[in-house]
């Protein structure tokens, strides 16, 4: 019997790709077999993995999430290289910090844009290859699984970065709303949202001014690293996760706790 957990025939596409979490989510996706297309404003990152895995299971793309245009033509080239996409994570992210009455309005929308209608553009690209797979009578029990990377900024706020959490908040919602729009089509979609994990997006968090207040808030008592919180989106991409849908699931060392 295939392990459930397997990404075996299955094509991911992951946007942000070229560092930090991204990266970790298209090796990671590799390594159980998938084939990925790796989304980024810069693909050129990504040559060393290409070098290393090989064209048959990776195709980089190099484009703005924030270009409706680009999220239909990413969806198309990798259908055109790899016959379908089964999976999608909406990972890529920018950080435009400022306090509330000092941020300008350009910060505001550069953030909204790649975090929020960027995923939303990604999501309703791969949604559409999906719904027509599955009104052609595709038959598979999880037709697809699509994936919103949010965060505790999303949920809780956070100071100095109002647009971020704005936009991770609505992250959300796009979640919820497409899980039950398209549950009918056998279409999964889910978020995950993390804590602090150690990435250059996070430097400023994990400097010496702040480090000890918000390490003292996490029952693990350590940062998160790349490729731990990458597992648990592998793990809703794939089919162990076939009962899975809109749900949000913190991987945070316990800086939530809830029910």
């Amino acid at each position: 019997m295939q392990s459930p957990f397997t990404l075996e025939g299955k094509t991911v596409l992951v946007t942000g790709a070229a560092q930090g979490i991204g990266h970790a989510i298209a090796r990671q996706a590799l390594a159980l077999g998938a084939r990925v297309a790796a989304v980024d404003l810069n693909a050129g990152k990504l040559q060393p993995l290409l070098d290393e895995v090989g064209g048959e299971r990776l195709l980089l793309l190099e484009g703005s999430v924030a270009d409706p245009a680009f999220a239909e033509q990413a969806v198309a080239a990798a259908v055109q290289r790899f016959g379908a996409v089964d999976g999608l994570v909406n990972n890529a992210g920018i950080t435009r910090p400022a306090m509330i009455d000092k941020m300008t309005l350009a910060e505001w929308q550069q953030v909204i844009d790649v975090h929020l209608s960027g995923s939303f553009y990604f999501l309703q690209a791969v949604g559409r290859h999906l719904i027509a797979r599955a009104k052609a009578g595709e038959q598979r029990q999880s037709m697809g699984s699509i994936v919103n990377i949010s965060s505790d900024a999303g949920r809780r706020g956070t100071i100095g970065q109002i647009n971020y959490s704005a936009a991770k908040a609505g992250v959300l919602g796009l979640t919820m709303s497409a899980a039950r729009e398209w549950g009918r089509f056998r279409i999964r979609v889910n978020t995950v949202g993390f804590g602090v994990v150690e990435t250059p997006m996070t430097e400023t968090i994990r400097g010496e001014k702040f480090a000890d207040t918000y390490k003292a808030q996490i029952p693990l008592g350590r940062w998160a690293q790349a490729d731990e919180v990458a597992r648990p989106v592998c793990f809703l991409l794939s089919d162990a996760a076939s009962y899975v849908n809109g749900q949000h699931i913190s991987v945070n060392g316990g800086y939530t706790i809830g029910m």
